[in-house]
């Protein structure tokens, strides 16, 4: 398993290649691959998309991506 977390300054929903997927500020657990991470509307943040590859992560050092 891989590990993913989404930071935001508050919580919303996170979208994974189209599919709700979970909050940001949480760590979320997801098989090994690529991902098209957006946030849930209003679109107030930034990038719009994010492009993430997970591989090698861990529960303690998960992906981090950050939107603002």
């Amino acid at each position: 398993m891989e590990y993913l977390l989404i930071k935001f300054r508050e919580a919303r929903g996170v979208i994974l290649n189209g599919s709700p997927s979970g909050t940001t500020n949480a760590v979320l657990e997801l098989e090994a691959g690529t991902y098209y991470v957006t946030l849930d509307r209003p679109y107030d943040f930034t990038p719009l998309t994010e492009v993430v590859r997970l591989k090698g992560t861990s529960v303690l050092a998960p992906k981090e991506v950050e939107f603002a």
